[in-house]
């Protein structure tokens, strides 16, 4: 429904409930431009406010960060990792979780060392692995989680770090979870030796 004098560059609309008017903008051009909707009933999504950026957590104890209650149209997560360290020789792995729990077994994939004298890459099952396992190994990079498939829950993950070793860390992998993700942890594959050092945080969107 159109509402008084409007420019040629501008729609007005009522609201549906309110006084409040919507005006619809569009960029100045000589050109003319077709936007086409779709022959189905849906929401429009505002753009930038499906990013959310969780509370940072110190990984300078405990033997791993937990991020839970992700909202279920999440379809992409970036694990941030700064200063990340542990004190003992075990990988640090990424697990899953839905509403029944952490998920530790069918995850596929591998990540490998770049820059040391002897590189080398190593797979594993129970978690998004991250070949960097020394003592001294501090970790700074980041992990992006995608949703390949809707219908089995499956999500696919790659990896870069940088460690201040000088070496280099990569790698990727999948995984399908019993239902919708719901949280995310990071530890280590021993699950006995403790974080000393570092900030963990995630980002996800829809």
């Amino acid at each position: 429904m159109a509402n008084g004098t409007l420019a040629a560059s501008q729609i007005e609309m009522l609201s549906q409930s309110g006084t409040g008017i919507t005006t619809i903008v569009p960029p100045a051009t000589d050109t003319n431009r077709t936007l086409t909707l779709p022959d189905s009933t849906g929401t429009v999504a505002t753009l930038g406010t499906s990013l959310t950026l969780a509370t940072a957590v110190a990984s300078t104890s405990g033997t791993s960060v937990d991020f839970t209650s992700i909202p279920s149209w999440v379809k992409r997560i970036t694990i941030t990792f700064v200063g990340v360290s542990s004190n003992g020789t075990s990988r640090k792995i990424v697990q899953l979780g839905d509403s029944g729990g952490f998920e530790n077994t069918g995850y596929l994939g591998a990540s490998t060392v770049a820059g040391s004298a002897t590189p080398g890459g190593y797979a594993a099952t129970d978690g998004f692995v991250m070949n960097f396992f020394a003592a001294a190994d501090v970790a700074h990079g980041s992990m992006t989680i995608n949703l390949v498939d809707l219908a089995s829950n499956t999500w696919a993950s790659n990896h870069t770090l940088g460690l201040t070793s000088a070496f280099a860390v990569f790698g990727g992998g999948s995984k399908s979870l019993s239902a919708t993700l719901t949280q995310i942890r990071i530890t280590t594959q021993n699950g006995t030796d403790a974080f000393d050092a570092g900030t963990i945080n995630i980002m996800y969107e829809g």
